[in-house]
């Protein structure tokens, strides 16, 4: 089990990201939560088994179809303690 902290840059807001990335995390078994940040990014901590988190790592780097992510970057932080994949506002 790891918790990832995922920054993703692009056109990631107005084409339903973060929506989108919570289908992904519960078809996938992740916990965690997405968020919109002032710069345009979206931030998404993301918790849950390797493979699963391989699986949602690939998704982010294309995200949904209106998307147009330029990078995603990750870093492992404390596991925490979410029981769903929520969005913040």
């Amino acid at each position: 089990m790891k918790n990832l902290r995922i920054l993703i840059s692009g056109k990631v807001q107005g084409v339903f990201f973060r929506a989108s990335a919570r289908s992904e995390a519960k078809a996938q078994n992740i916990v965690g939560f997405a968020k919109n940040l002032p710069d345009g990014d979206v931030l998404i901590e993301a918790m849950g088994e390797d493979e699963s988190l391989e699986k949602f790592l690939k998704w982010c780097n294309r995200g949904p179809m209106m998307a147009d992510v330029v990078s995603v970057k990750t870093e492992e932080i404390p596991l925490g303690d979410s029981t769903s994949f929520d969005i913040n506002y």
